[in-house]
């Protein structure tokens, strides 16, 4: 009878061998979805089990049953790794595009302007001068061009370049309203050389010079600032991702599928603790950052309204008909005093009065070509707005990255995946940059290590903020290009052999010595001239701050 019960039970238990057999046997589930998977991410199936296997392999995952051998978890890591930093350079490429477009959009305007006034001072100079602007055409196509490749970023000094031209046109006026007497170059030295106690142009040549530094500095240095923005981007956004980095990411992301729960999507705060441990260096680029972006909408602020960048490129013409017009009504009192101080010249042959010509320009300040006065005024807004959106970049990336990944709707804090399991994630989210990620529990950090690309950049954007602020102040500054490309305007975003540098070092026509400045431009000019040594000041601190941490 007894032998008879333990038949029956046997054939039972061989009926029920899921229920009845050993442990193990019972949790043998099939790995069809994750060859399917495996296979869909281009790798091949040669040793990838049919139903699941003992764990203790795995150097990742969790070592319980499992559908992953010790070769796909590593071709799944480096394949997390290979998705999470491509998902980066995707992000990047947005931001740049962004702020190319800006770039692209302000530049262009710039140039624009440049090229109107030029085309206004031409049209108008030739029609009202005539010969005596056919003559002379190449001092001010020679100002339009520094002032051209200067914006453009070539190794231009803006201060010598305005006394340089009010100079050469001090001599040829001179020149011209003095044919009757003969004129060589040693006289015509002599005159340039009392430029500054004559003023022969009255205050219009000292406003023009404060109006266009002040304006041309400002419009390199934000071309400038949007470049090496676009720049830090792009060089962060190649920084590849560190192994300790890879791991947290391929727990999160494909361990699931190792485990048989591919549904199961990463709990809300574990997936921040692992991006903000993998981002940790890039978002110590936050503070940096912010006061860029700031320091940009701060200059932006400056190009419109009345005294604005429109105002001040498109009335150069103006300026300098204006000015003319001034020597030519003080011609009797300049010459006077010029034969004071060189000597009468000897009589010569009998010439036309170069005054007068000037007199018939005094029409020729009008500003012929009109203006869209709404244009700066939406490019100002369009940037700040940008530049307001981006201040946040790179502490927000975390929440952005995990925005699409992670578990949402009814319970799903206590059945998303957790690194372990389908369960809730217990462990507080860390604070943002790499010194809060000293108890990161997902992603192993030595803080003591700062990643140098990142830090480079760090420091490239406080230089470039130091000379934003200097903008601010009609300060000019010594601009070498702050990143590795060679670009037309400074900006980071050409890509190779798309962009080049125009060099173009501005050399006096004569070998003559630099004018000295007027006595009320002293302290400018000073503060302007000593620019390059109180660069190395304020940046010798930041090298050693950044060098200490």
């Amino acid at each position: 009878m007894m032998d008879s019960f333990i038949i029956a039970a046997l054939a039972l238990c061989s009926l029920m061998a899921p229920a009845c057999g050993d442990k193990g046997t019972s949790k043998a589930r099939s790995c069809s979805d994750i060859r399917q998977f495996y296979s869909g991410k281009g790798f091949a199936l040669d040793g990838v089990p049919q139903s699941e296997i003992s764990g203790e392999h795995l150097r990742i995952c969790s070592q319980g049953y499992t559908c992953c051998t010790s070769d796909m978890e590593d071709n799944l890591a480096a394949q997390s790794r290979r998705e999470m930093e491509g998902v980066l350079k995707e992000a990047g490429r947005t931001l740049q595009t962004s702020l190319m477009g800006q770039h692209k959009a302000f530049d262009g305007y710039f140039l624009e302007l440049l090229n109107r006034s030029a085309i206004n001072l031409q049209e108008t100079f030739l029609a009202i001068y005539g010969l005596l602007y056919s003559q002379n055409a190449e001092v001010f196509s020679d100002l339009y061009s520094d002032l051209r490749h200067y914006y453009r970023g070539s190794n231009v000094n803006l201060e010598e370049v305005l006394n340089e031209f009010w100079a050469k046109l001090l001599e040829k006026l001179f020149f011209q309203a003095n044919q009757q007497y003969h004129i060589g170059e040693d006289y015509l030295e002599c005159v340039s050389k009392q430029i500054d106690t004559l003023r022969p142009f009255g205050d219009t040549a000292r406003l023009m010079k404060v109006a266009v530094t002040r304006t041309f500095v400002a419009a390199r240095s934000f071309v400038q600032g949007l470049g090496t923005s676009g720049d830090v981007v792009r060089k962060v956004s190649q920084v590849q991702l560190t192994p300790n980095c890879m791991r947290a990411m391929m727990k999160m992301t494909y361990c699931p599928h190792c485990r048989g729960v591919a549904s199961a999507r990463p709990c809300a705060n574990y997936c921040s603790n692992v991006m903000k441990g993998c981002l940790a260096n890039q978002a110590d680029l936050d503070t940096e950052w912010k006061h860029l972006a700031e320091t940009l909408i701060q200059v932006a602020a400056g190009f419109d309204g009345p005294s604005g960048v429109e105002s001040v490129v498109l009335s150069l013409p103006s300026r300098i008909s204006e000015a003319m017009l001034t020597m030519a009504e003080n011609m009797a009192t300049i010459n006077s005093k010029l034969f004071q101080a060189c000597g009468h010249p000897r009589d010569g042959r009998a010439g036309s009065t170069g005054a007068n010509a000037v007199k018939r320009g005094e029409a020729a300040g009008e500003n012929r070509l009109g203006t869209s006065p709404n244009k700066m005024a939406k490019l100002v807004s369009d940037v700040t707005a940008r530049l307001r959106d981006m201040q946040p970049y790179w502490v927000s990336l975390p929440s952005m990255l995990c925005s699409d990944r992670v578990a949402t709707g009814t319970a799903a804090e206590d059945k998303c995946w957790n690194g372990m399991s389908r369960a809730r994630y217990l462990p507080e989210v860390m604070g943002d940059g790499l010194a809060s990620q000293i108890s990161n529990p997902e992603v192993e950090i030595d803080i003591t290590k700062p990643d140098m690309t990142i830090r480079q950049q760090i420091m490239q954007l406080k230089i470039m903020t130091h000379r934003l602020r200097n903008a601010l102040n009609g300060q000019d500054v010594d601009f070498q290009d702050t990143s590795d490309d060679v670009s037309g305007s400074g900006s980071g975003m050409c890509g190779d052999n798309v962009c080049h540098r125009v060099a173009r070092p501005v050399a006096p026509v004569t070998n003559r010595p630099k004018y000295a400045v007027p006595p009320q431009e002293e302290v400018k000019s000073s503060s302007r001239s000593q620019n390059l040594p109180g660069v190395t000041a304020v940046l010798l601190p930041l090298l050693i701050l950044l060098l200490r941490r």
